[in-house]
């Protein structure tokens, strides 16, 4: 019984060493490449280009609106076309500048339908300006000008 005994411990001991060089040998076995990467980034290019338009084919640039002859409390439309030119969403917003007489613009005032409007690239829409006479206006402001500036920002 006592040689069964050995006999039993010595094949435990046999796969237990034989398990152990197993696992090294394994380890020893393990090869491994490293492969060295590299690659150039360009930014992504995108542009805001917004035009306005005096059709609705975009091919008249809108350069100078005539709103006639108007009288205190009057108020007139212009419709332009707004085309996105850009690559970029943008958003539409419009102002007034360069006033002449300078005080005009306390009495004539022009809004839009579009403001705050989001264009996508290529996408054209129909804008229409009103512009307003107050009717108290001064009486020495017999005729205006002004600038409307109308921005995309993307």
């Amino acid at each position: 019984m006592a040689l069964q005994k050995i006999g039993t411990a010595a094949i435990i001991v046999i796969a237990t060493v034989g398990l152990v060089l197993t696992v090294a040998a394994a380890g020893v076995l393990t090869s491994s490449q490293t492969v060295r990467t590299a690659g150039t980034l360009s930014s992504v290019q995108t542009s805001v280009n917004v035009g306005v338009y005096a059709n609705s084919s975009c091919t008249q640039n809108a350069s100078f609106i005539d709103w006639g002859t108007l009288k205190p409390g009057d108020t007139t439309t212009q419709t332009v076309w707004v085309k996105n030119a850009g690559t970029a969403n943008t958003t539409l917003s419009m102002a007034t500048n360069n006033w002449l007489p300078t005080n005009a613009s306390q009495w004539i005032s022009l809004t839009w339908n579009q403001e705050g409007t989001v264009l996508a690239p290529n996408q054209v829409v129909q804008a229409t300006l009103t512009l307003t006479v107050s009717p108290s206006i001064s009486s020495s402001i017999t005729s205006f000008s002004f600038d409307i500036q109308i921005t995309g920002t993307g």
